[in-house]
């Protein structure tokens, strides 16, 4: 009998914290640790709080839930935290509702150099330069701006350069949990000779030419190096940037469609 009820306590404490987690990942604009998620149940039960391992079972039961009952949204973990977001086969009804043409986005060349610090960093502004082939001072300040990277030490370098990381806001933005699970280069080599995703892309350019007209100060204006465009693992001659120099383009920010 007393095995059984604590079973049965076991269950409701299960049930009690999967609409905890519910309510509070709901509720917040950035993802939810699951230490806060545990310090927030602890403190208005006045009980001891909850492992990591328990409110992670609490978002399986939850999202089980979600798929039983057909619901469009999970719960998923980025930034080393839970977001709430719609499942991925919702996505193009979202495009079409929300007209992503209109969404800001990250400019060729913010996507380069955002690309260069997220696969060799710490890295120095003179390396960023190297792999790119242009200055890329305006970029990373753009990147600052949008809070994509942000400064994480100095080199041992002579002179003591900057050393720039990214940023949690980075990790969100791009629906990543850490940043080891980036795709490695070699998985972006392989993407990008698969037919099926050639394919595709040419589709997208084509709808773009068809339907999107992009402002006179958006327009991208020189071509990259292509050891540039190569280290940053894009196609050679493939790549254009706006001036970095005079920061003479305005920079544009992305989301993940479907995050609440």
């Amino acid at each position: 009998m007393e095995l059984r009820q604590g079973t049965d306590d076991a269950l409701e404490r299960l049930d009690e914290l999967s609409h905890v987690v519910e309510a509070l990942v709901f509720g917040a604009d950035e993802p939810v640790h699951a230490e806060r998620v545990a310090e927030v149940y602890a403190e208005i039960r006045g009980v001891s709080r909850p492992s990591v391992d328990e409110v992670e079972t609490a978002v399986t039961v939850l999202n089980q839930a979600y798929e039983a009952s057909g619901h469009s949204i999970r719960v998923f973990k980025w930034a080393e935290g839970f977001r709430m977001a719609t499942i991925p086969e919702v996505a193009p009804f979202l495009k079409a509702f929300l007209d992503s043409r209109k969404s800001r986005k990250l400019s060729r060349s913010l996507l380069e150099t955002l690309a260069v610090v997220a696969y060799r960093q710490p890295v120095t502004k003179p390396e960023v330069d190297f792999v790119r082939g242009v200055d890329s001072d305006y970029a990373l300040r753009k990147l600052m701006e949008l809070d994509m990277i942000d400064v994480v030490g100095r080199s041992d370098a002579v002179g003591r350069p900057l050393l720039y990381g990214t940023t949690t806001t980075f990790l969100e933005k791009f629906g990543l949990d850490r940043l080891d699970t980036l795709p490695n280069l070699r998985e972006v080599e392989d993407l990008l000779s698969d037919p099926a995703f050639n394919h595709e892309k040419a589709r997208l350019l084509l709808r773009e030419s068809l339907f999107d007209v992009q402002p006179e100060d958006q327009k991208e204006e020189s071509a990259m190096s292509p050891e540039g465009v190569t280290a940053a693992g894009l196609e050679p001659g493939e790549a254009v940037h706006e001036s970095d120099t005079d920061g003479a383009s305005s920079a544009n920010g992305d989301g993940r469609n479907g995050a609440s």
